[in-house]
């Protein structure tokens, strides 16, 4: 059985808090991590200790799941071995795989991301060097994870290992990085990242065939939030100011913008993600009362008619809602 979590708005969604959740309760036998790279970060707080990882799947805290990074995702060294070391309390070494196709960052990718004035002033980039990563890449002229030393612990085929665990009937999440608004293809273009996002992209970077997937939760914010360049068509300081919400990107660490829930965008994030599950996140930060809140009756009204107006305008259902960045602080209605 595969499940895809993609995130449905402009990243910063809250991924990294539903993938552990999942990964906790559903128990995974693999966790597989697809997207761009360390250009996109996931927070993950486990025991009230918070980590946020570039690189690694955010299901790391399940110490039975099999941890991998797809074909597709672009590999730092520097930073994936500096996350084995982070969380070697969670045992990544013994968990870990990395596919020996994986592009490698290297020093020049970041030197070339950060010398664009257009990358740095226009599109805001992070500087992580995935952009000229995934352009040589295209060029056919990238370093790759087998030709990488210090990765050669943890080299091997990654869609190989998926395919044969879906044989034997494993469950297996694939968690998808940054949001639809931020795909190549069907982002605020150009203000975007260097690939597809979508939930299709993210089977193609961990090689699965789309008729192997039962579930795809796409994940939405209360309200919407964007670090960089690019339109934020919702964007309002004054009701920000007012609901007192403050935000900062887990990896660039700049401030976030910030506006109130994007109907237009949802539905076109819906339709070509084929979501069949949404997980709503930070219903907590709109509605304070609800922090903390596990079950659905515990929730104020006002925050049920709000979920409710987004489930029926979307035509989806909400099954995951977070009210709190702890793992248990979610809401789960899902039948199975």
């Amino acid at each position: 059985m595969v499940t895809v979590v993609v995130g449905g708005q402009f990243g910063d969604e809250g991924k990294g808090k539903i993938m552990s959740y999942l990964c906790m309760e559903d128990d995974p036998d693999v966790v597989v991590r697809g997207g761009v790279g360390p250009n996109a970060g996931h927070t993950v707080v486990v025991d009230g200790e918070r980590y946020g990882v570039r690189q690694m799947p955010a299901g790391f805290a399940n110490k039975r799941s099999r941890l991998l990074i797809g074909t597709g995702v672009l590999i730092n060294p520097g930073v994936l071995l500096e996350e084995i070391d982070l969380l070697k309390k969670f045992d990544i070494k013994s968990r870990l795989g990395v596919d020996y196709r994986c592009t490698i960052i290297e020093k020049k990718h970041m030197e070339r991301d950060t010398a664009s004035d257009y990358l740095k002033t226009v599109v805001k980039t992070t500087g992580a060097g995935c952009g000229p990563a995934n352009e040589d890449r295209v060029k056919r002229i990238a370093k790759r994870a087998e030709d990488t030393e210090e990765l050669k612990p943890w080299v091997t085929d990654v869609s190989d290992e998926l395919n044969s665990g879906i044989d034997d009937n494993k469950k297996i999440l694939v968690e998808g990085t940054q949001g639809f608004a931020l795909s190549v293809y069907y982002g605020t273009y150009p203000f975007v990242t260097s690939k597809d996002t979508t939930a299709s992209a993210m089977l193609s970077d961990v090689g699965i065939g789309p008729t192997k997937v039962k579930d795809v939760i796409t994940v939405f914010k209360a309200y919407t939030s964007r670090v960089g360049g690019g339109k934020l068509p919702t964007e309002d300081l004054e009701w920000a100011v007012k609901k007192g919400i403050v935000e900062y990107g887990t990896v660039t660490k700049r401030k976030r913008r910030i506006g109130k829930f994007d109907f237009e965008l949802a539905r076109r994030s819906v339709r070509i993600n084929g979501a069949t599950q949404l997980a709503l996140t930070c219903i907590d930060i709109l509605y304070p009362k609800c922090a903390g809140v596990r079950e659905y009756d515990g929730l104020s009204d006002d925050a049920k008619a709000y979920i409710m107006d987004i489930e029926s305008k979307l035509g989806v259902p909400i099954k995951l809602i977070s009210t709190g960045p702890e793992l248990k602080d979610t809401i789960d209605i899902r039948e199975d």
